[in-house]
């Protein structure tokens, strides 16, 4: 930085320019993420499998009802307890009513998984047994309460799947993208939101721009969900997140099929000890095929992410598929990985 006229030494204070650029280095690191430009595409045929685990049911007790809200109760999920339309299906084993409902997921092969659909299964009877009065109370939960213990139990599996493709074909294409601000407007006669505030209308959330974050890369955000925005509040709230962001398209690049289909991830968040890749999802989508799809392929790339990382002080990287209903502001993010991490 050269003077642009003639200054008299110690008349003047001096720019300490080593010390701008340190400063400015540091900010501009302190807001910004770098991520991996890793391509992974599979070769062969996919395959996986469901590795054993112990389902978490401490805060779970559902209670008998009357038994004329069964029928009501079974006919809202004939998916997994109406016979034609109209019958109670009366299974012989308890834990039935469970497998029956976990093997009609399609990311489930029951030739394959019975064994732990079984012992997760009898898990949850044990559970039940535990506190309710007889079997005949735990027999009336298992059939009113049928179709959200089975979600329950599909969720906390998705955590524990074990990804066999054969090969993927890795080439990491540039060291890093760096994730940062980009311009955010919000529309006409629309104001910029409190984050923290609830959203009643939430159709019309896509249209919305939200701010006052503290931790967030970009001073504004928009979300699709408002399970996103929820998410945004747990992240802020969390005291071990040091900063996060919604990513945008060409952000981060995961082949999920062999026809090319690729995947970007909802959240990015880094912590002082990992980065995380974050995917808030409907309940009712957790077991859809293209959603686990995407959530085998995402569990690789942070393997690989991971794998690339290390020997230079990067951090390990971990996938979160996260069910909207897990999503309240007293979560932390180290409690949604223990429960909704998936592992490659």
């Amino acid at each position: 930085m050269a003077p642009q006229q003639y200054e008299i030494a110690g008349a003047v204070e001096q720019v300490n320019v080593a010390k701008v650029v340190r400063e400015t280095a540091l900010s501009y690191a302190a807001m910004t993420i770098d991520v991996p430009r890793i391509a992974l595409v599979p070769r062969g045929e996919s395959a996986g499998r469901y590795v054993d685990f112990d389902l978490d049911l401490k805060t779970i007790r559902p209670q008998p009802v009357e038994s004329d809200l069964i029928s009501q109760g079974l006919h809202d999920a004939k998916r997994y307890s109406v016979s034609g339309g109209d019958g109670i299906v009366e299974e012989e084993r308890l834990d039935d009513y469970l497998v029956r409902g976990l093997a009609a997921f399609g990311d489930v092969n029951y030739d394959v998984d019975a064994p732990l659909l079984y012992r997760l299964a009898g898990q949850m009877v044990a559970h039940l047994r535990s506190y309710l009065k007889d079997d005949d109370e735990v027999h009336n939960v298992l059939q009113y309460h049928q179709a959200p213990l089975v979600k329950l139990i599909h969720a906390q599996m998705q955590a524990h799947y074990e990804d066999m493709t054969a090969e993927y074909d890795v080439k990491v294409t540039r060291e890093f993208t760096t994730i940062r601000a980009l311009p955010i407007k919000a529309p006409d006669g629309e104001d910029v939101r409190d984050f923290r505030l609830p959203v009643e209308d939430k159709q019309r959330i896509r249209r919305m721009v939200f701010g006052g974050f503290r931790k967030c890369v970009y001073p504004m955000q928009r979300f699709d969900a408002d399970s996103e925005r929820r998410l945004a509040v747990v992240l802020e709230n969390d005291d071990a997140v040091e900063k996060w962001v919604r990513l945008n398209k060409g952000d981060i690049h995961i082949q999920y099929d062999r026809e090319g289909a690729l995947y970007v991830p909802d959240f990015v968040v880094e912590t002082g000890a990992a980065k995380y890749l974050c995917e808030p999802k409907a309940d009712n989508e957790m077991g859809d095929e293209t959603v686990l799809a995407k959530a085998r392929a995402a569990a690789v790339w942070c393997m690989q992410a991971t794998a690339h990382g290390q020997g230079n002080g990067g951090k390990p990287w971990h996938y979160l598929l996260i069910p909207d209903t897990a999503i309240q502001e007293n979560k932390t993010l180290q409690g949604l990985s223990a429960a909704h991490r998936v592992v490659s």
